[in-house]
């Protein structure tokens, strides 16, 4: 997976680069080579609102984008929170890809009995 950290009103650091190559990592195992991570950093200078730092990912996947957007008071934080959300809408993704799974109560397998019932 290819990763692209851009900041607006932020400068993005050696340090920011690697917190986000950490916290996407398990993402990046999930998806593949190809998938383009797009990860936008900002800051709001906002005095009534505490909430600052805000980080934004998109990730492309082959016929389908995922988009995320996590605000907190720090951008540690925030990007955490981006990585558990991206996380998820990539596990669900993939579930939906695969179907329903054997034995899962779709078919709870009431036809075998009765079929043996009847012999």
């Amino acid at each position: 997976m290819q990763i692209e950290v851009k900041g607006r009103n932020v400068t993005v650091t050696d340090e920011l680069r690697e917190l986000v190559q950490r916290r996407f990592d398990k993402v990046s195992r999930q998806v593949s080579d190809l998938a383009v991570l797009q990860i936008e950093l900002s800051e709001e200078r906002n005095p009534a609102n505490p909430i600052c730092h805000v980080a934004e990912a998109t990730l492309h996947l082959k016929g389908v984008t995922l988009r995320a957007r996590e605000a907190s008071r720090d951008m540690p934080h925030a990007l955490n929170l981006l990585g558990d959300d991206i996380a998820r809408q990539v596990k669900r993704h993939r579930d939906k890809r695969r179907g329903p799974r054997a034995g899962s109560g779709a078919d709870s397998g009431l036809g075998a009995t009765a079929a043996q019932q009847v012999i």
